[in-house]
C-alpha cells in the first residue's frame, strides 16, 4: 500500500512559519518521510521561491493551490490528485495542515499501519481522546469527499464525510503534536507518550536511508508539478 502526505499551506507565511528553528513545511516533510509516507506533496503559493528553498534536498513535490473559491475541499482534492499523478498506486493520503508541525514520525507510522488493517476507514489520530491531524483519507472515498460543500472548513469536511456513512476510526497516538499547532511552542507541549503499542507489532525503519546520506550529497528537490484544477 502507498500512503502520500498532502501538506496544505494557506499562504507562504504559513508554509514557512517557524517550527523550532525549521520552516513548518520542512519539518512536516521530514516527519512524513521518516514515518513512511510517500509521495510527499506541498500545496502552497511560492511567488519568490522561499518555500522551494525551505524544501531543498527533500523528496517533495511543490504544487500551486487551486482557486480559493473552490474552498478547502478543492485544495485537498487537488493535492490528492497531485499525489496520485506522481505515484499511480497511491491509495491513501495524509491530509496535513502546515500549522500542525509538531507531529512525530512514529505517529505517521502508526496511522499507516492502522489503516493497513482497516483500509475502508478514514483514520484520525487523537491525543487524550481529542481528535487531531493529519487525517488519513483513503483514495477510494475521494469522489464522495469532492462532492462536499466548498464553504466547509477541513475538520467539518471529515465530519460530513462520516455523516455520509464513510467509516472512520479514531486512533490514540500519545502524540501531543496531533492537536497542538505552531502557536504552541514545542517546549510547552504536553508529554509525548507514544502509541499504547505498535499498530502492527513491527518496528519500522522507513526514512533511515535518508539519514545515511552524506552531508555533501547533491541537492535535490523539490520538484514542481503543474496540475489542472481539480
Amino acid at each position: 500500500m502507498t500512503v502520500a502526505a498532502v501538506i496544505l499551506a494557506a499562504s507562504p507565511a504559513s508554509a514557512l512559519a517557524d517550527a523550532d528553528g525549521t520552516p513548518a513545511v520542512r519539518r512536516i516533510a521530514d516527519a512524513a518521510s521518516a514515518g513512511g509516507a510517500t509521495p510527499l506533496v506541498v500545496a502552497s503559493f511560492d511567488p519568490d521561491g522561499a518555500v522551494a528553498v525551505a524544501l531543498a534536498t527533500s523528496e517533495v513535490t511543490l504544487v500551486d493551490p487551486v482557486d480559493p473559491s473552490l474552498g478547502p475541499v478543492g485544495q485537498i482534492v487537488h493535492g490528492v490528485h497531485a499525489a496520485v499523478s506522481l505515484v499511480a498506486d497511491t491509495d491513501g493520503a495524509l491530509v496535513w495542515p502546515a500549522r500542525m508541525a509538531w507531529v512525530d514520525a512514529e505517529t505517521v507510522t502508526t496511522l499507516i499501519a492502522t489503516w493497513g488493517e482497516d483500509r475502508a476507514a478514514v483514520i484520525r489520530p487523537a491525543y487524550g481522546g481529542e481528535p487531531g491531524w493529519p487525517i488519513l483519507l483513503p483514495v477510494r472515498h475521494l469522489a464522495t469527499f469532492a462532492a462536499l460543500a466548498p464553504d466547509r472548513m477541513p475538520g467539518d469536511l471529515f465530519d460530513d464525510l462520516a455523516a455520509a456513512a464513510v467509516p472512520a476510526r479514531l486512533v490514540e497516538t500519545g502524540d501531543p503534536g496531533v492537536i497542538h499547532d505552531t502557536s504552541t511552542a514545542r517546549t510547552d507541549l504536553p508529554p509525548y507518550d507514544g502509541p499504547p503499542e505498535p499498530a502492527d507489532g513491527h518496528a519500522h525503519e522507513w526514512g533511515l536511508a535518508e539519514a545515511d546520506d552524506p552531508d555533501d550529497a547533491p541537492v535535490t528537490g523539490p520538484a514542481r508539478l503543474t496540475m489542472p484544477p481539480a
